[in-house]
């Protein structure tokens, strides 16, 4: 294999085994291929990589949809009991009202306060004057906490079903997000399923062996990092103690784990509830900058130069994090600047 410029690449005594494969698998991506040739292996496993890449982006949307989603259930069925009391409220204001107004029949109403006008007796008409001022008054005050009341229940109806529309969108958006997810991964196997039977066992100890050796260097790396003390080195330990765990769609845990999940698995060893969302972590905690990071800080990214976040680990130290990266893959420690692979730097927060 010659490089670009002719010359036969040379790797040093020095260069390791993973960074002589990464090189041949960019050079693999690079170099043109004849029409009618098929794909190498590398560039199977690069096309697959992106791919289950893109269903990891896919499902942290549905993670956030869902987070979305439970909130808005939890604020539906506050806003439903309020709706429910003030019915009964309303119900008791209206048969006061309807007792008011028969009291008020039964006396006589107003018919009767004129017969008293032209009585004999002065002390009868101003004690029966008297009693019917009063039932005018509560009847007025009732009417008047009754039209406020409807008033209420009108408002709050209405936020019923502001929210139940909300639900319905939040829950539309993680079905498409997860069919989105799993559609890529479809796309994966369509690609695994044109090779050889042959031909995807040497692909599958391909990156089974990288994996071993990834989590060999990730237990090397974890075990020399200071991690520090406080809430983030507690949610260090924890997720160090999953290297070598496999990533599962919405997984939290105990095994299987995705980004969010395993950021919110560790915070939570540490006393810190954090939804199951990557975008949603982000809210929590204070900003840190590149330049600032300390062990234990969440790093969040976004994927493919989109706007949204879609992945989080926690960093270890030295330019590396600890996450759980994509389907395929495990729980591993990976080094990162301001972008990696499709990944873009989107923030970090100290917790």
């Amino acid at each position: 294999m010659k490089l670009r410029n002719g010359a036969t690449p040379r790797p040093s005594a020095g260069l390791t085994a993973a960074l002589v494969f990464t090189l041949a698998l960019v050079w693999a991506c690079l170099a043109p291929l004849p029409a009618d040739a098929a794909p190498t292996l590398a560039q199977v496993q690069a096309q697959v990589r992106s791919l289950q890449e893109d269903a990891a982006a896919a499902a942290e949307q549905a993670q956030q949809a869902q987070v979305e989603f439970n909130k808005l259930n939890k604020q539906l069925a506050s806003v439903q009991q309020q709706a429910a009391q003030q019915t009964d409220n309303l119900t008791s204001l209206k048969k006061t009202l309807g007792a008011i107004a028969a009291d008020q029949y039964k006396s006589g109403g107003m018919s009767q306060s004129m017969e008293l006008l032209f009585s004999s007796d002065p002390t009868l008409y101003l004690s029966a004057a008297g009693s019917l001022e009063t039932i005018t008054k509560k009847k007025s005050l009732q009417l008047r906490k009754y039209t406020l009341a409807k008033q209420r229940l009108t408002a709050t109806s209405l936020t019923v079903n502001d929210k139940i529309s909300l639900a319905a969108a939040a829950k539309a958006r993680y079905v498409k997000q997860l069919a989105s997810a799993n559609a890529k991964l479809v796309q994966a196997q369509a690609i695994l399923d044109k090779l050889s039977k042959a031909e995807r066992e040497r692909l599958a100890a391909l990156v089974n062996g990288q994996e071993d050796a990834d989590q060999k260097a990730s237990a090397a790396l974890a075990a020399k990092a200071n991690l520090g003390s406080g809430r983030g080195a507690t949610a260090l330990r924890f997720s160090i103690k999953q290297i070598g765990d496999r990533y599962v769609f919405g997984a939290a845990g105990p095994t299987w784990w995705d980004c969010s999940g395993l950021t919110m698995r560790a915070f939570g060893a540490a006393g810190v509830s954090l939804p199951h969302s990557a975008a949603a972590q982000m809210g929590y905690g204070k900003k840190v900058s590149f330049a600032s990071l300390k062990p234990g800080d969440l790093v969040f990214f976004n994927h493919g130069g989109r706007s949204y976040v879609s992945h989080v680990g926690i960093y270890l130290g030295g330019g590396r994090m600890v996450h759980a990266p994509r389907p395929g893959a495990r729980v591993k420690v990976t080094e990162f600047g301001t972008s990696f692979g499709s990944l873009r730097f989107a923030g970090a927060r100290r917790i």
